[in-house]
């Protein structure tokens, strides 16, 4: 079994917020592939079992904050007995422009807290990533920033911040691109 996992964190008010382009893309795969998502009390996620081409996939938005999200994977690879190898975590990445999706595997988690958790509970960077970018302008004048602090809170504030009226519209394609991402890697 394959294990999908969008990072986002819980709560409304992040619902269409840059770092919860995770949970988006695991809702729309949800939606196309005619899951239900319920909650799964064990590793405190929401889940969700389905078939996409033919590959037996659990669908999984860890409900904690994006930054420890590798408690809840963990938990997940040992409750469901998966292949770390199978794993597939979709996060957005402010080291791309926005509108560009990669896919990468074994990969360093460059600043990402979120992947940095997961790197560091499963103990190993060898697992798939759908890495969804969201780097614009405002990112190049936050990375400029001579204080540390003033810089991080800039990044931090930025990633829970909602796409400009200039992204919205490319959203859904870039969730598309996203699923194609997926798909090859399934």
């Amino acid at each position: 079994m394959k294990v999908i996992v969008g990072l986002g964190n819980p709560g409304k008010e992040y619902d269409q917020t840059r770092h919860n382009i995770g949970f988006r893309i695991a809702d729309y795969v949800n939606k196309e592939n005619g899951g239900s998502f319920s909650f799964d009390q064990k590793s405190n996620s929401e889940v969700s079992e389905m078939k996409i081409n033919g590959a037996k996939v659990l669908l999984v938005k860890p409900q904690i904050f994006v930054n420890n999200s590798g408690k809840v994977v963990k938990k997940i690879i040992e409750n469901y007995k998966l292949k770390i190898e199978n794993l597939v975590v979709i996060h957005d990445d402010l080291d791309i422009p926005f509108g560009k999706v990669k896919a990468s595997f074994g990969r360093s988690s460059a600043g990402h807290k979120g992947v940095e958790s997961i790197i560091k509970a499963l103990k190993t960077d060898k697992f798939y990533r759908i890495r969804v970018g969201t780097f614009n302008s405002q990112i190049v004048k936050i990375k400029k920033v001579k204080d540390k602090r003033k810089k991080v809170k800039g990044i931090n504030d930025f990633v829970v911040d909602y796409f400009s009226s200039n992204e919205k519209p490319k959203i859904n394609k870039v969730i598309k691109d996203a699923v194609q991402k997926i798909i090859s890697v399934l």
